[in-house]
């Protein structure tokens, strides 16, 4: 019995209350004590309710509070019911053998919405994989994948890349995507149950997240202000003769035009971006961002307000908007492939993308640049995989779900360069430069400057420059949608009697100050704050944070457990490959968290035309370490407030606490199908 529902070798019986089968039939207390924790310490006491007569799907509608559950036990630890409390009333009809309609079932006393127990789940499988895919296909598989791949070797660099894929990409989603299904629990509260001491990752998460909040959605923001101005008989960005354009300002793109010796020309499409988009030239830079553009703020607030009414409600809505957000792209991109290859030069731009070069795979820095660009496209670590997946039925085949979204999301970052390339190659034809130099200087202007420019060259330029920002739009929403769920999802399970009652209330807050935090990227100096966000708040802290996630899982939690909870999900054991790989996964990732951190420049950021103040420098590295100290200091944190010798709390430390029932919320009636029982749980409750 014991085991079936879940308790530990440090439980012992627990105490029974046999309802009766009919209204007239006697009531039995059975025979149990209390609850241990792994200290031996008095901590919680369960409750099995067993009755022959309650419906199936009672249990769904049952749950505790997180404090006592109208029973207590006297200094005899004898059972008896808790006064001045709802539950008493009922609790002491059990005992003394009151009758109760339906057969003894859980009177309404007990009874809570069935919200408050069952978690949210996916209305179906393919809503989950949307949203998955949704997230691990964004901005960056269009502007820095057919980036990379050119860099480092152009067809030769998806040698390397399928392999990073293979050892380390692939198996740290699907031990994600693991993760989240079988604890049911976000960021914070799901480190309880690996190893109690890492929950500080789950803090860094969250700093991460908002990082990301702050800055990734101006871009969105900047693509829909594209948008809106697109829909005109011709883009506003093909002359130089605006108010907003420069004496510089050249529309021949020839080579050997955009240039003299005093004089660097520049094309209606970089004046555009620069001087109508952003207005950078209204700023001096990070230190004097200027005021605030209106109507880049406007476009940001209607970005935040899509981004609201796809959360609010949870999976229930954001489940039905990933159908289009996730869907979209590939069709837009399919159209922009087909229209790419019917461009003079086109040939030119693929050959240029796929050319191997094989002596390249001699060198270090390409096998680093692959591990680095599979692990930030499939995004471990930033608990968005956490969150999706703690909405999956408990036996949802993940496995598949694992390998299934991660083959998307390469192929998709591979077909991507074939629609950035052929277009390049147009522009390399069209301007006679080598496609090497049409490229532009950051990665922005690829997606702002150039592929608008090749737009405006063609006939219907608008319909194109339509479609195009479209896509832009639909791949970073999904993107937004998936990191601020990590936060909330993060956040309620941890604090559910706190923030889980309102959800909505609770996601318009969110909401609110992400868009009060993001206002200075879009003042006058916005694209200063933008490349300092990225910079500073997401590469090294989110390295750090999976090192320690694999540490925490891997060596602590235990690959063989891991594999237990496997096999309890999924009826069967990991392979040897996949225990090999989730084993070498910490070495892996400290490898290029090193890497990473031995090629990290002290000097300041350097972008086109300025250079950063020094104390960007100091300030940078203060978000860094908001999020990777938060690991050390919970650690300590715990350790002082834990009571006992030292050796009892790093045993209190490193021991997880299991679940009452794994796939069930923590706080629930958990129902035994074999013996029609249920058992009424004190814990911490999983949604409210």
């Amino acid at each position: 019995m014991a085991s079936r529902l879940g308790l530990n070798a440090s439980t012992s019986k627990v105490p029974l209350i046999q309802l009766p089968a009919s209204n007239s039939a006697p009531l039995t207390v059975g025979e149990g004590h209390r609850l241990l924790d792994n200290n031996g310490l008095q901590r919680k006491r369960q409750v099995v309710v067993r009755s022959s007569t309650l419906g199936s799907g009672l249990a769904s509608d049952l749950a505790m509070d997180s404090e006592p559950t109208g029973f207590e036990f006297n200094s005899h630890n004898d059972l008896k019911p808790k006064p001045t409390s709802r539950r008493a009333s009922f609790a002491e009809g059990v005992l003394n053998g009151d009758s109760h309609q339906n057969g003894g079932a859980i009177p309404m006393a007990l009874r809570r919405r069935r919200s408050s127990v069952v978690r949210e789940k996916w209305s179906s499988k393919i809503e989950f994989l949307l949203a998955v895919v949704g997230y691990a296909v964004d901005l960056g598989n269009i502007w820095r994948f057919p980036a990379v791949c050119y860099k480092h070797g152009g067809g030769a660099f998806l040698i390397p890349y399928l392999i990073m894929l293979c050892v380390g990409g692939l198996p740290m989603f699907y031990m994600e995507l693991v993760m989240g299904q079988f604890h049911k629990s976000g960021c914070l509260s799901i480190w309880k149950r690996i190893c109690p001491m890492f929950k500080g990752i789950g803090y860094g998460i969250c700093f991460v997240c908002t990082f990301i909040a702050c800055f990734y959605n101006a871009i969105i923001a900047h693509a829909l202000y594209f948008l809106f101005h697109s829909f005109a008989w011709d883009v506003p960005w093909r002359g130089c003769g605006n108010d907003w354009n420069t004496p510089n300002c050249r529309e021949d793109l020839k080579a050997g035009t955009n240039s003299s010796k005093d004089v660097i020309y520049t094309t209606p499409s970089q004046e555009y971006y620069i001087r109508k988009v952003l207005e950078v030239h209204k700023s001096q830079g990070l230190d004097a961002l200027g005021g605030i553009k209106w109507d880049m703020a406007a476009c940001l607030f209607i970005v935040f307000l899509s981004v609201y009414f796809a959360l609010w409600k949870g999976p229930r809505s954001s489940g039905k908007v990933v159908w289009i957000t996730a869907t979209a792209p590939y069709v837009v991109l399919t159209i922009l492939l087909i229209q790419g290859l019917t461009l003079p030069g086109a040939s030119k731009g693929i050959t240029y993308y796929l050319t191997p070069n094989f002596e390249k795979l001699k060198e270090p820095a390409v096998w680093t640049a692959a591990a680095t660009q599979i692990f930030f496209s499939l995004g471990p670590g930033f608990g968005v995989l956490l969150a999706l997946s703690s909405y999956n039925e408990f036996d949802n085949n993940c496995y598949r779900d694992a390998v299934v979204t991660s083959l998307i999301n390469c192929f998709t970052s591979f077909f991507s360069g074939f629609v950035i390339f052929s277009t390049l190659g147009y522009m390399s034809e069209l301007t006679n430069r080598p496609v090497s130099e049409v490229v532009g200087e950051s990665e922005s202007s690829l997606i702002f400057v150039v592929y608008p420019q090749a737009i405006s060259t063609m006939s219907y330029s608008s319909v194109w420059s339509v479609i195009f920002f479209l896509m832009l739009i639909t791949l970073g929403i999904d993107s937004t949608f998936a990191g601020v769920e990590a936060l909330i999802t993060g956040l309620i399970d941890e604090y559910p009697r706190l923030l889980g009652r309102r959800r909505e209330l609770f996601v318009a807050v969110v909401i609110i100050l992400y868009f009060l935090g993001s206002l200075p990227t879009v003042t006058y100096g916005g694209t200063y704050v933008i490349p300092f966000l990225d910079t500073y708040g997401v590469s090294l802290s989110v390295l750090f944070i999976v090192m320690c996630e694999m540490i925490a899982v891997c060596w602590f939690y235990g690959i063989q457990q891991f594999s237990e909870d496997i096999k309890h999900m999924l009826g069967f054991y990991p392979g040897l490959y996949w225990r090999v790989c989730w084993t070498c996964a910490p070495c892996f990732i400290a490898l290029i968290f090193a890497l990473a951190l031995y090629d990290t420049s002290f000097a300041p950021i350097e972008i086109p035309n300025y250079v950063y103040p020094m104390w960007s420098v100091y300030v940078g590295w203060l978000l860094r370490l908001l999020s990777v100290l938060s690991v050390p200091i919970f650690m300590l944190y715990m350790f002082c407030t834990a009571n006992g010798s030292v050796l009892q709390r790093l045993s209190y430390m490193i021991t997880p606490q299991r679940r009452a029932h794994h796939g069930t919320p923590a706080t629930a009636v958990v129902e035994d199908k074999s013996n029609n029982n249920y058992m009424i749980q004190d814990s911490d409750v999983t949604h409210l």
